[in-house]
């Protein structure tokens, strides 16, 4: 489907899935976003409108971020809010419902037609993992049933969510493969989410990896629901975000083109990451994770699991040890302490790129220049 079809699926969806339930324009003024990827695709949509808030700055993570009270009375004042959701944002999930209860919150993790990839499970990754790199179709829609969020206790009403045709938050779930979830938290029970149910309790990583933007297929999708918003929100500029998303999928398009041919040399050289945020790049672009630091970024490995990893880079004769800038690199020395692997950086949310539309594809070049540059023979 052409990126404009694409778009104007989207955005037909959107508008059928909240015809019952219409609501005047909102003022657009204080569109709220969590963490810097979304931001910057918000932004991209918006340009020429506006500009939306972000939540998560600087090198700060998601992870561990601690709502501020600046956090908080913006929130309050939020006509439309942009989350991935509680499995990576979980200090967002009680306050949409205390502070943002009038507002429209867009969870972007219940796009439709999303590829969803599980967290492997283990410091070493077994040779399986990467059987079906490059193919990410292989796993849309993968892991709904185990990571439905416990939505039933969230009182999202979707059951179902292959089909959620009649989620009374506005949700615009029934866009074919092309949209996602919009909903109006104007609810009673949103609180009673049990992240235990969906392997997220103290974030343990277990369940469906939440860092889709790192895929630009999921990226592009995601731009479709955002769209919809928008336009359903502030109908007066629907053609200026119409035109703008269709821009910025085209972008995406070539992004992911440069992406993969860039990457293409180095796709068969093992390496190690702190911790696995990575998969939906590697199943991408091809590339091969050998394993993680650690599996929870909130938590430092223990010595049995370095020195598992340290035999696992020297039995895979791994070329690279990944830290990320949000997390303390001294154990990435340790790990690769006696071995012949070279220790690099990835950045998966832009920590260090300066807000706006273009953070996101500065970020995705960025990795790929990580990898390139630290698994390359000569590097």
């Amino acid at each position: 489907m052409k990126s404009s079809a694409l778009i104007a699926s989207s955005a037909a969806a959107f508008m059928a899935a909240t015809a019952l339930t219409a609501s005047p324009a909102l003022a657009l003024d204080g569109v709220v976003t969590s963490i810097k990827p979304i931001h910057s695709l918000v932004a991209g949509v918006m340009e020429g409108v506006g500009e939306p808030e972000l939540l998560v700055k600087g090198a700060a993570s998601p992870h561990t971020y601690t709502l501020r009270p600046s956090d908080a009375a913006m929130l309050q004042d939020a006509p439309l809010v942009f989350w991935v959701g509680p499995g990576l944002e979980p200090f967002l999930d009680q306050p949409l419902d205390t502070l943002s209860a009038n507002a429209r919150v867009v969870t972007l993790e219940q796009t439709e037609g999303m590829t969803r990839l599980e967290f492997r499970e283990g410091g070493a990754f077994e040779a399986h993992d990467h059987g079906d790199h490059g193919d990410g179709h292989a796993h849309e829609e993968h892991a709904h049933d185990d990571h439905d969020h416990s939505h039933d206790d969230h009182d999202h009403g979707d059951d179902d969510h292959g089909n959620n045709e009649d989620h009374h938050h506005e949700q615009s779930h029934d866009h074919a493969e092309e949209a996602g979830a919009a909903h109006d938290h104007g609810h009673e029970d949103h609180a009673a989410h049990d992240h235990s149910s969906d392997g997220h309790a103290g974030h343990d990583h277990s369940g469906t990896d939440p860092h889709y933007w790192l895929d630009p297929e999921n990226a592009k999708l995601m731009v479709g629901v955002i769209e919809a918003a928008l336009a359903d929100a502030d109908p007066d500029n629907a053609d200026t975000y119409r035109s703008n998303a269709e821009a910025l999928t085209a972008r995406i398009d070539e992004l992911s083109t440069e992406i993969a041919a860039t990457v293409e040399p180095v796709a068969d050289r093992p390496f190690i990451v702190f911790h696995d945020a990575y998969h939906y790049f590697e199943n991408r672009f091809g590339l091969r994770a050998a394993g993680a630091i650690t599996i929870s970024p909130e938590v430092a490995p223990g010595a049995e699991r370095i020195s598992e990893l340290r035999q696992r880079v020297n039995e895979l004769d791994a070329a690279c040890v990944f830290a990320e800038p949000q997390f303390e690199p001294r154990i990435v020395n340790v790990v690769i302490e006696g071995t012949d692997a070279k220790a690099g950086v990835l950045d998966p949310e832009g920590a260090e790129i300066a807000d706006g539309p273009d953070l996101y594809f500065e970020l995705l070049r960025n990795m790929a220049t990580s990898f390139t540059t630290c698994l390359g023979e000569e590097s």
